[in-house]
């Protein structure tokens, strides 16, 4: 293989190839900053800090069922940064409308496949809309990358105080590809002999290690089975067929100091929580679309990470998994609702779901694509939504000296799936997202005004239960377990 082009992971290719019309995979984000940004200082930082990882200056090839990276021969920068502003008052509506329209519109396959929008006088700063199509990586390693663009402190800010946090930040600076290939090979063959060595050891010094392996071996075969064979889910506005047109739309913040006080008052964590607000967000829907609420409730599809959150980001590509999580939906008491979800969430943690799905996306990538279309047919009946709930830094960070005000991200759906739901906490405070097919819901700001109403009543539970107010504390580790 030339030195150019580069071979696609098997799961990278699943994601690539997932791409359709009705779902273009494209992970979507906005960034609203406090104050307007250079565009050319903002030009060199990209240059400096984005471009360093050589998959954004590469191109997708494919020939047969195999697909490459190359480089890009007539790579230009002008070509995926674009400076454009809203029309009339250029307010949320009209950031969202923009935001609904690129995300409708799918990349450009001759080049790499991501674009940056820099939207100059929104709310008295500016917005940054990015594109990036998922076989580049997975949502979370995109986040943490988007993220490495910024700095911890403003231009008034102590330089001691900057220094600590920025000691504090994962580097991301990445390794020639050959040298991370020699330390792979090394590690896994290091990896490999530690294993076999351990485990015979272990089966010497207990002989019920055997029996306890088998277990866990049969645990793995019954969740792939309750992944590939699960009842379809039930009829609902949120299923039907799709038109590809994208709507998006957020809703405004809530305190995560809140959700934490919520959360310890009812014993459970801030996922429990915000997990049980998404739920009575989506019932809210339901009900106002008049149709039967499923006596079943519904199921979302939840990505579940699999790469450690205290390495760097050295390269990238997809690293998670994804698991199906039982939503009661159907359920009026909004206590029933955080109950449900705490159960349901504790036992998904013992679960190997995430692994299975990993495999069986990594076995779909190496087979043809035909067989891969029609296994995720199959699999998507079995869930529908996507949502994500991802903790983000807990200080401010700034860009080109420009606060981050308020980030937004977005996954794709997959085959029939045409609605995504996000979470994404950040500085103090808690962010919830829609992201759905026109032809499911033409207007989903009532689902994320819809959040912030489910959460009140969980808080209202909590003070029911308690007979006091949650007492909310400021800088407390944040739970996402």
């Amino acid at each position: 293989m030339s030195a150019n082009r580069t071979a696609m992971s098997s799961v990278d290719t699943a994601w690539l190839r997932m791409e359709s019309p009705e779902s273009p995979m494209m992970i979507g984000a906005v960034l609203v900053f406090d104050e307007p940004i250079d565009f050319g200082m903002f030009r060199n930082l990209l240059e400096e800090r984005f471009l360093r990882f050589r998959r954004f200056r590469q191109r997708v090839v494919c020939k047969s069922d195999r697909c490459y990276w190359e480089d890009d021969p007539w790579f230009d920068l002008d070509n995926h940064l674009h400076a454009t502003a809203l029309p009339g008052k250029a307010d949320q509506t009209a950031l969202q409308s923009l935001v609904s329209n690129l995300n409708s519109t799918p990349l450009d396959f001759n080049h790499p496949l991501w674009q940056i929008h820099y939207v100059d006088q929104y709310q008295g700063g500016c917005a940054l809309i990015v594109r990036i199509h998922h076989c580049i990586a997975d949502g979370i390693s995109l986040v943490r990358v988007l993220l490495s663009l910024t700095d911890e402190c403003g231009p008034e800010e102590d330089e001691e105080l900057c220094r600590r946090r920025r000691k504090q930040r994962t580097d991301t600076s990445t390794w020639p590809e050959w040298r991370r290939v020699v330390f792979r090979a090394r590690r896994n063959l290091r990896l490999a002999r530690r294993q076999v060595r351990e485990t015979w050891r272990t089966v010497q010094e207990d002989p019920a290690y055997l029996l306890r392996l088998g277990e866990e071996c049969a645990l793995v075969g019954k969740d792939l089975f309750r992944v590939a064979f699960r009842a379809p889910e039930p009829a609902t506005p949120l299923k039907g067929p799709l038109s590809g047109r994208k709507e998006v739309a957020w809703s405004e913040p809530l305190s995560l100091g809140e959700v934490k006080a919520t959360a310890r008052a009812l014993d459970g964590t801030v996922n429990d929580v915000l997990m049980a607000a998404a739920t009575g967000a989506i019932h809210a829907f339901l009900r106002a679309s008049q149709t039967p609420l499923p006596e079943t409730g519904i199921r979302v599809a939840v990505p579940f990470n699999l790469r450690p959150l205290n390495q760097p980001i050295t390269r990238l590509g997809n690293q998670f998994g994804l698991v199906l999580v039982p939503l009661p939906v159907q359920a009026l008491c909004p206590r029933e609702r955080f109950r449900f979800v705490q159960e349901h969430m504790a036992e998904l943690k013992q679960s190997y779901q995430a692994q299975v799905s990993y495999g069986l996306l990594d076995i779909l990538g190496r087979g043809p694509d035909l067989l891969e279309r029609r296994a995720l047919e199959l699999l998507s009946r079995r869930a529908s939504a996507v949502l994500t709930n991802v903790p983000g830094p807990e200080e401010p960070l700034y860009l080109c000296g420009s606060r981050l005000r308020q980030p937004m991200f977005w996954v794709p759906q997959t085959g029939d799936v045409g609605i995504g739901l996000s979470i994404f906490s950040y500085a103090g405070q808690v962010q919830f997202g829609v992201i759905i097919d026109r032809e499911l819901m033409p207007s989903p700001e009532g689902m994320a005004a819809a959040f912030a109403d489910a959460f009140h009543e969980i808080r209202d539970l909590a003070l029911d239960e308690s007979g006091q107010a949650p007492v909310i504390k400021t800088r407390e580790p944040l739970r996402m377990d």
